[in-house]
């Protein structure tokens, strides 16, 4: 309560003043509403449906309609375009291909691929921004060059894909602000293709991505000892130093020691805070890697391109199930089939993913040029900053703060302008600044950079 007031004080507002033009802190009953309609049967026949494909494999079959990549497509470019039918027309539709000529590793003849992609429109035309969340429709056995055997695919990365697809079919009954892009890439097996393709793109079109979400290996919540088992939560994998750094960039970065802070470990943070609100009984564990042990997926190529990504996986994977030949061995049976899946915590896992893309496109976009003013030495942070360039005017400021050794945000405070003096030392905690409508819709955090 005493910092509570010091702060107040500082600011020049009256606690009246102070409740009065705070935003709601009560969760979005249409974001709860949209949660509540993602469907576990959705879920499960379409996961049904891309298994019966036989295999997804990226050198598979084009030209058949029931087997192969190429049917699997075109499959998920129809649902998709059932969705745009039902949203008016809004959702807009396409197959972005491209072709990979042989990379003398896992692509022995030249590929036409293709990433099956779903796009709703932001309603603001002065709003830019873009949010992306992504599975890989593609599929493998143990030999990852082997394009004629059944490969599922179920769980990998079908989970992924069919989350994808339901969140299309529910949001785009909705309209943001900003732009969602829903899309299933291919080529993550071969070698992470539809991906580093997309992130390319993105890069040399100049879009305004702002987050981008993975989903690969997310729909089992029983690892390979079925003793283990864990519905109620789900990973999120984040780096920490951005893949794109410049050398002024490392310069700050070690002087204030804030490899922990990057922007994708904001972002999982922020999702990690959206699910406690949104998706009840269910918790995001922070893992603080780029994905798992020496392992990557489709969010590596735009932390690459200098996007903030991250990758969810579930908490307990089942190694039996995942590249793997479709046999029996000693007595276990191995393959990745729709029946070792639990579809009650992919859907779970879906709305986590619903929650944090809702929350962002209608949130207002980011402060600019957030700083910390340096000149004076005291026992004070004085911050300043700018509001987002275009797009809606927020109804006020978050300061977040933590102790530099919390992993999470543990205090924050509203304002109304565009800079705060806090009765806190910046030599012992870590400060961040967000934008927030009156809904109590967040942008991402942003760090302040040392000014004078």
């Amino acid at each position: 309560m005493l910092r509570s007031s010091l702060f107040l004080l500082t600011l020049g507002l009256t606690a009246s003043a102070f409740a009065q033009n705070k935003p709601t802190t009560t969760p979005d009953p249409l974001i709860t509403k949209m949660v509540e309609e993602v469907s576990e049967k959705n879920l499960r026949d379409d996961v049904d449906k891309l298994v019966s494909f036989g295999t997804r494999h990226t050198l598979s079959d084009t030209k058949s309609k029931k087997r192969g990549i190429g049917a699997a497509r075109n499959w998920v470019e129809d649902e998709f375009k059932k969705y745009s039918k039902a949203s008016g027309g809004r959702l807009k539709v396409e197959q972005d291909t491209f072709t990979v000529k042989p990379d003398g590793r896992r692509i022995n003849r030249p590929v036409l691929m293709a990433n099956v992609m779903a796009t709703l429109p932001g309603t603001d035309p002065a709003d830019k921004r873009i949010f992306v969340v992504s599975g890989h429709i593609d599929s493998r056995v143990s030999d990852v060059m082997n394009a004629t055997a059944d490969a599922p695919g179920a769980n990998d990365d079908g989970s992924g894909t069919v989350a994808v697809m339901e969140l299309a079919r529910v949001m785009s009954k909705q309209q943001f602000p900003a732009t969602i892009i829903f899309v299933a890439v291919q080529g993550e097996e071969q070698g992470l293709y539809g991906s580093t393709h997309m992130a390319k793109r993105a890069k040399a079109e100049n879009w305004e991505l702002v987050a981008m979400l993975n989903n690969d290996i997310m729909g089992n919540s029983t690892g390979h000892d079925p003793e283990i088992k864990n519905t109620t939560q789900l990973r999120v994998f984040s780096e920490g130093v951005p893949a794109n750094e410049t050398p002024d960039e490392a310069k700050v970065r070690r002087t204030l020691s804030s490899e922990n802070d990057s922007p994708s470990r904001q972002l999982a943070r922020y999702i990690r805070t959206i699910t406690k609100n949104h998706v009840a009984g269910h918790e995001v564990v922070l893992e603080y890697r780029p994905d798992r042990f020496l392992r990557g997926g489709d969010h590596t190529p735009f932390n690459q391109q200098g996007f903030t990504a991250i990758r969810f996986s579930e908490v307990n994977e089942d190694f039996r199930h995942q590249h793997q030949d479709l046999r029996t061995e000693n007595g276990e049976e191995y393959g990745d089939y729709a029946k070792f899946m639990d579809f009650a915590y992919l859907r779970k896992n879906t709305g986590v993913n619903l929650a944090t893309l809702a929350n962002l496109a209608l949130a207002p976009a980011a402060p600019t040029n957030v700083g910390v003013l340096t000149a004076k030495l005291t026992n004070r942070t004085e911050l300043q900053w700018e509001a987002p360039k275009a797009g809606e005017k927020p109804a006020g400021y978050y300061v977040l703060m933590r102790e530099t050794s919390a992993p999470e945000w543990q205090q924050k405070f509203f304002v109304t302008d565009t800079k705060a003096d806090l009765p806190h030392s910046k030599d012992n905690f870590i400060f961040g600044v967000v934008s927030v409508d009156a809904e109590g819709h967040e942008s991402l955090p942003v760090l302040p950079k040392p000014v004078r």
